[in-house]
C-alpha cells in the first residue's frame, strides 16, 4: 500500500508526491522522482495522476501476473502503476455505468505510446471474453502496429514517435466486454512527407516497404531496396535504426490489415500509394526558355500514374500547369520551378495525408459495433506534448495551443473534481490560487481578435499577403495582450531574443519564440485544382474516395488548417468534458536514450510543461491525504487501546476517536462523512512511522498466540488422532475376534460332527475331521521322528491310521538304516561286525555282555610295544591282528601265568610275558572249540584236538574275555565252536589222555585256585551271578 511505502521514503521517495512536505518546491519534487527512477520505480503519483518517467529499458512488471495483481484492488493497495489507472478507469466504467477516459500526454520519448499500449493490453486482458469479444480484443491491438506504421517516425528524441493525436474510444457491453471501437486522428505531421531533418527519418512504412517487402511485390511497385535513391528518404541520413526492424514490422503490419479486414485490393493499393509517393520525391524540374517548369525524367510521371491508376498525360499536365478562371474563362497558367517543386510536395502531403485519413476510417469501420444496445466508453488519448524547439513553426503552434487547451480542461476538471469531492464529504471549500490560461487559449482562438482567425484573414484576403503581413496584422490586432510579444513591440532587451520574422507567446509552461515563416502555406495547405481533378477520376478506390468528385463541386473556400484543428480540438474538449478523466503524464528522463541518466534540466522543463506542479499546488491546496473511515481505521487502530482490535461503533465514530487519542490537532484533519481528510504529511508519516513500531509488538504477540494456537491445534488434531485410530483399531481387532469365533465356532461344530462318525464311511460330516486327524498326526509323525536307529519310539497312530502308521515306521526305520550305513565307515563296519558276531554269541548267554555293549572292541592291539623274539616266533609273513596280556594257568597246580596272547590269521600264541618265549601255539585248524561260562568270570578255555594235546587245552583268563573270545571266532572263523556253558562245570582235556574240570563257587572275589580233590575251582562274585 501507499502507506506502507512510508517506511522507505527516504530511500525512494513517496509514491504520491501530494504527501511532499515542500510541496511548493519543484526541487522536492525533482528530487522525488529522480529517487524512484535510480530505484527503477518509474511511476509516481499527484494523487490519482500518474507520473510516468521513461526507463529507455525493458521492466519486468508488465508480465500477466502483474495484470493479475492490480484487478478489482484499491487505488492507493498497490504501489503506482499504469495498471492501477487502467483498473480505476475500466472499474468506475463498470460499476458507476459511466464513461470514462484517460489522457496520456507527454513530449516525444517520454513513452505516451508504450503507456497506451500497455493499457490497451491490460484492458484486454481484465475485461470479459468470449469468442466474439476476442475478435474484438485483437481488432483494437491489431490498430496500434498499423497506425504506427503510417503514422510515427524516428526523431531526434524518439524512434518511435507519434507524430499525430490519436483519441481511441473502446466501447463496452453492460457486461464489461470490449465490443466495438472508435478512433479520432488529429493533426498528422504532413510536412514529415516531403522534409525530414538531419538524423530523422520520414513516417517508418516507407522504410518498411523497401526492407520488408519481397523481390515480387517491389517489382510490381517499380521500387529497390535502398533508401538513399529517394529523395523522401534519404534526406535524414539515417535509413537504418538499431532499435527498429523494418523488415520484421512489415511482416507485423501486413498481418495486422489482414485481421483488420482490408482487401487484398485494398492492401496493394496502400502499398501502391506509398510507392507513389516515394515516386513523387524523385520527380524534379528544369526551365525552359520561357522560364517555365518541365519535368526531366518523364518515365518518373509514368510510374507514378500507373501506381495511382490515373492519367499519364493529365498528371504530367497538372504537375507543370496551373488552370486560372478568370471572368468565366479557364486558362493553363505554366508553372515555374518554383511552383512546380510545390505542386509537387503539395500533392505528395495531399496523398499521404488523406491515405491516413481513409485509413483510420477504414479501421473504424473495422472497429464499430452495430448493436444499438447501450454501451460504456472508456476514452484513451495519446497527443503529442508541448513542444519548444530552436525554430517553431505553424506545427508547434497548433501543438502548444491543443496542450494550453488540455491543461485548461485538466486544472477545471482538477478542480471540479476537489469541490465535488468536498461538497459530497459535507467539508467547506477553501479556493483555490492557480494559474488560470484561459486567457492564452482566448488569444489563439478567440473569434475574429485570435491568432487562428487572423492567420486565415490573411490567407483569404486578395493582394499580396504573406508571413510578414500575418505579423504585422497580430501586432496591430493583438499587441497590447501581456502573453504577446514581437521585436517590435519588444523593449530593447527583448529585441535582442527575437527576430522580425517572430513572434513569442507566454505559455503556461514557459516562453515560446515562433517564425512566422511558412504559416500561410501550412494553413493554406493549397493543392491546386487541376492535382485534385487528376486524383479524382483515378481507378483505385483509395484515391477516389481520398479526393471525391464532390469536392470540385464546392464553390466555398475549403477550411484552413488552423480552424479545421481548432474545431476538432474544440470537439474533442467537449468529447473529454464529458467523460470522467483519468491522466499520465510521461517525462523523458534524457536525450540520450539511455536507462541510468536522469537529466535534471530536461526533466524541470518537462515538469514546467506538463503544469505537474500547478496540478500539486492545486491538490495540496486542501488536504494532502485522504482515506475512507474504514480503510484508515483498519489501518491504524492498533495504535489506540480503544480501537483495538475491534471497533463496535460505526467506522467515523472510531476515526475520530483514533484521532484524538493520536493528538491530531484541530486544523491537522477533518472528518467527512465517509473519509478522513490530513492536512499535512509530517502529520500522516508520525502516524505510519508509529504504526511500523506497532506492527512488531503486535507481530511478536501474534506469533505468540499462533504459536501456542498451532501447538494445541497440533495436540488436539493428534489427540483425536490417536482417539480415531484407537477406535479404528479396536474395531479391527473386535472384528477380527468375533471374525476368529465364528471360524472357530464352526470348525468346533465340524470337528465334533466329525469326532461322532469318524467310525462311519467318508462323508460330508466328517470329511474335514478325517482330513484333519489325518493331517495333525502326519504333522507329528514329522515333528517328532525317531532320530536314531536305536529309537524304537514312535506316534500313536489313531484307529483309522493304525496300517499307516506302521507303514510310516518301517520306512523311517529305513530311511535311518540306510543313512546310518552310508555313514559308517570300513574300520566302523568291521567293528560292527565284531559287535554283531559278539551279539550272536555272547547275547542273554553271558553275565556282562550288555555293559560290554556300549565299549567297543580295541581296533590295534592292547600290547603297545610286543617283544621282538616274541614277534621272531611268528611264522612267517603273518600279521599280528590282535593282541592282549592275559593269565593261563598251568597244567602243574593250576598256577596262573602272566602270557602274551597274539592272534595272526592262521593261529594263536602264548608267549611269556616276562622273557618272549612261545609258550603254546595252537593253529586255527587245530582248534576245536572255545568254552566260558555264562557267569560274571573272565575264564575261557581253548579246546585243541586230544592227538595233538602236548599241553592240553589251555585256560586263560582275560580281563576283555568278551572281545578276546569275539576276535579269536572272528579271526579263526570258529564262532560255531564257541559254547556258553550254564552254571555247570566246564571239562577241559590234560596232557597224557587225562581229563580236568573246572567248578563255579560264589566267592568275595574273582579268583582261579585248586582244590583238594584236584579240580580247578573258579570263585566269581555273588552280584555278578
Amino acid at each position: 500500500t501507499m502507506e506502507g511505502a512510508l517506511t522507505a521514503r527516504d530511500r525512494v521517495g513517496v509514491q504520491d508526491l501530494v504527501l511532499l512536505e515542500d510541496y511548493q518546491s519543484e526541487t522536492a519534487f525533482l528530487n522525488n522522482i529522480k529517487k524512484r527512477f535510480k530505484e527503477k520505480l518509474i511511476y509516481t503519483y499527484i494523487g490519482s495522476v500518474l507520473v510516468s518517467v521513461n526507463p529507455y529499458q525493458q521492466l519486468g512488471f508488465y508480465t500477466p501476473y502483474h495484470m493479475e495483481k492490480y484487478q478489482g484492488v484499491n487505488f492507493y493497495e498497490m504501489p503506482p502503476h499504469v495498471y492501477a489507472i487502467a483498473d480505476n478507469t475500466y472499474r468506475s466504467m463498470r460499476n458507476e455505468s459511466s464513461n470514462q477516459c484517460i489522457l496520456i500526454s507527454g513530449e516525444s520519448g517520454s513513452g505516451k505510446t508504450e503507456a497506451s499500449k500497455y493499457i490497451l493490453q491490460y484492458l484486454s486482458v481484465c475485461s470479459a471474453s468470449n469468442e466474439q469479444v476476442e475478435y474484438i480484443k485483437s481488432r483494437l491491438l491489431q490498430s496500434n502496429p498499423v497506425l504506427e506504421a503510417f503514422g510515427n517516425a524516428k526523431t531526434h528524441r524518439n524512434d518511435n514517435s507519434s507524430r499525430f493525436g490519436k483519441y481511441m474510444d473502446i466501447e463496452f457491453d453492460y457486461r464489461g466486454a470490449p465490443v466495438g471501437g472508435h478512433i479520432l486522428n488529429y493533426l498528422l505531421e504532413r510536412s514529415r512527407v516531403v522534409h525530414q531533418a538531419s538524423g530523422e527519418r520520414n513516417f517508418h512504412i516507407f522504410y518498411q516497404l523497401l526492407e520488408g517487402a519481397d523481390d515480387v511485390l517491389l517489382s510490381r511497385l517499380m521500387l529497390t531496396k535502398s533508401p538513399d535513391k529517394y529523395a523522401y528518404t534519404n534526406q535524414g541520413k539515417c535509413a537504418k535504426v538499431s532499435s527498429i526492424c523494418d523488415r520484421r514490422d512489415f511482416v507485423a503490419v501486413q498481418k495486422a490489415l489482414k485481421v483488420l479486414d482490408f482487401s487484398p485490393k485494398n492492401i496493394d493499393e496502400l502499398f501502391c500509394i506509398v510507392a507513389s509517393v516515394l515516386h513523387l520525391g524523385n520527380v524534379t524540374f528544369t526551365q525552359n526558355e520561357d522560364g517555365h517548369a518541365v519535368v526531366e525524367r518523364q518515365h518518373e510521371i509514368q510510374k507514378i500514374a500507373n501506381l495511382l491508376g490515373c492519367q499519364y498525360e493529365q498528371l504530367l499536365q497538372a504537375l507543370t500547369h496551373r488552370t486560372i478562371e478568370a471572368n468565366k474563362e479557364k486558362m493553363q497558367s505554366p508553372l515555374t520551378v518554383e511552383q512546380a517543386l510545390y505542386a509537387r510536395d503539395a500533392l505528395s502531403k495531399a496523398i499521404y495525408g488523406r491515405m491516413f485519413d481513409w485509413l483510420v476510417s477504414n479501421l473504424n469501420r473495422s472497429l464499430t459495433n452495430k448493436d444499438l444496445m447501450r454501451k460504456n466508453v472508456i476514452g484513451l488519448l495519446d497527443i503529442y506534448g508541448f513542444e519548444i524547439f530552436k525554430s517553431n513553426s505553424f506545427e508547434q503552434f497548433c501543438i502548444n495551443f491543443c496542450n494550453e487547451k488540455l491543461q485548461q480542461l485538466f486544472i477545471e476538471l482538477t478542480l471540479k473534481q476537489e469541490q465535488e469531492e468536498y461538497r459530497a464529504e459535507g467539508i467547506e471549500w477553501e479556493p483555490v490560487e492557480y494559474f488560470n490560461n484561459k486567457i492564452i487559449c482566448d488569444l489563439v482562438e478567440e473569434r475574429h481578435q485570435g491568432i487562428i482567425d487572423i492567420l486565415d484573414e490573411e490567407c483569404l484576403r486578395p493582394g499580396d499577403a504573406s508571413d510578414n503581413t500575418f505579423l504585422t496584422k497580430m501586432e496591430e490586432t493583438v499587441g497590447k495582450h501581456p502573453h504577446f510579444i514581437t521585436h517590435a513591440l519588444g523593449n530593447s532587451k527583448l529585441r535582442k531574443t527575437i527576430g522580425y520574422e517572430e513572434f513569442r507567446l507566454v505559455h503556461y509552461a514557459g516562453e515560446v519564440t515562433y517564425s512566422v515563416k511558412g504559416f500561410l502555406d501550412k494553413n493554406n495547405d493549397l493543392l491546386y485544382r487541376d492535382l485534385k481533378v487528376a486524383m479524382s477520376e483515378s481507378k483505385h478506390d483509395i484515391i477516389k474516395q481520398a479526393f471525391p468528385v464532390t469536392e470540385l463541386a464546392r464553390l466555398k473556400r475549403p477550411e484552413t488548417v488552423g480552424s479545421q484543428f481548432r474545431t476538432s480540438l474544440n470537439r474533442l474538449m467537449d468529447i473529454l468534458m464529458s467523460k470522467e478523466p483519468s491522466y499520465v503524464r510521461c517525462i523523458k528522463p534524457n536525450d540520450a536514450k539511455m536507462s541510468d541518466r536522469f537529466d535534471e534540466t530536461l526533466v524541470r522543463h518537462q515538469v514546467k510543461y506538463l503544469g505537474l506542479m500547478e496540478n500539486l499546488r492545486v491538490r495540496r491546496a486542501g488536504f494532502a491525504y485522504r482515506r475512507t473511515h474504514e480503510i484508515f481505521l483498519n489501518r491504524y487502530k492498533s495504535l489506540c487501546p480503544s480501537t483495538w482490535p475491534h471497533y463496535d461503533g460505526s467506522p467515523r465514530k472510531g476515526v475520530d476517536v483514533l484521532c484524538k487519542y493520536l493528538d491530531y490537532k484541530e486544523g491537522e484533519y477533518r472528518l467527512g462523512k465517509t473519509k478522513v481528510f490530513i492536512r499535512f504529511p509530517r502529520t500522516l508519516f508520525a502516524t505510519e512511522d508509529a504504526f511500523q513500531i506497532r506492527k512488531h509488538e503486535l507481530a511478536t504477540i501474534i506469533q505468540s498466540v499462533f504459536r501456542g494456537w498451532r501447538q494445541k491445534k497440533m495436540f488436539m488434531k493428534m489427540r483425536d488422532a490417536v482417539t480415531l485410530l484407537s477406535a479404528q483399531w479396536k474395531k479391527v481387532l473386535a472384528i477380527r475376534l468375533r471374525e476368529k469365533r465364528k471360524k472357530a465356532t464352526v470348525n468346533i461344530r465340524k470337528f465334533i460332527l466329525g469326532f461322532m462318525t469318524r467310525l462311519q464311511p467318508r462323508c460330508a460330516e466328517n470329511t474335514e475331521f478325517l482330513d484333519y486327524v489325518r493331517y495333525s498326526y502326519l504333522m507329528r509323525v514329522k515333528n517328532h521322528l525317531p532320530t536314531s536307529v536305536l529309537d524304537k519310539s514312535f506316534e500313536h497312530a489313531p484307529a483309522a491310521l493304525e496300517e499307516t502308521g506302521a507303514l510310516l515306521q518301517k520306512l523311517n526305520m529305513k530311511n535311518l538304516t540306510l543313512k546310518y550305513v552310508k555313514s559308517v565307515t570300513p574300520q566302523r563296519k568291521a567293528a560292527m561286525e565284531e559287535k554283531v558276531l559278539a551279539s550272536a554269541i555272547f547275547r542273554e548267554k553271558k553275565k556282562g555282555y550288555d555293559e560290554s555293549v556300549g565299549n567297543p572292541f580295541q581296533e590295534k592291539p592292547r600290547v603297545e610295544q610286543l617283544k621282538p623274539k616274541m614277534l621272531a616266533m611268528i611264522d612267517a609273513g603273518e600279521q599280528t591282528l590282535y593282541s592282549c596280556s592275559v593269565t593261563k594257568y598251568d597244567r602243574h597246580g593250576y598256577h596262573p601265568r602272566p602270557r602274551t596272547l597274539i592272534l595272526t590269521s592262521t593261529a594263536t600264541y602264548l608267549f611269556d610275558a616276562k622273557d618272549g618265549k612261545l609258550k603254546q601255539k595252537i593253529p586255527h585248524q587245530e582248534l576245536t572249540g572255545i568254552s566260558t561260562s555264562s557267569l560274571g568270570d573272565n575264564v575261557f578255555v581253548l579246546h585243541a584236538p586230544s592227538d595233538k594235546k602236548e599241553k592240553g587245552d589251555a585256560i586263560v583268563q582275560s580281563t576283555f574275555v568278551i572281545e578276546t573270545i569275539t576276535k579269536l571266532a572272528s579271526i579263526a572263523k570258529k564262532d560255531k565252536e564257541v559254547k556258553i556253558v550254564e552254571n555247570s562245570s566246564i571239562v577241559h582235556d590234560m596232557a597224557g589222555g587225562k581229563h580236568g574240570r573246572i567248578d563255579y563257587v560264589v566267592g568275595n572275589d574273582v579268583s582261579v585256585t585248586k582244590s583238594k580233590t584236584g579240580l580247578v575251582v573258579v570263585s566269581y562274585l555273588l552280584f555278578v551271578v
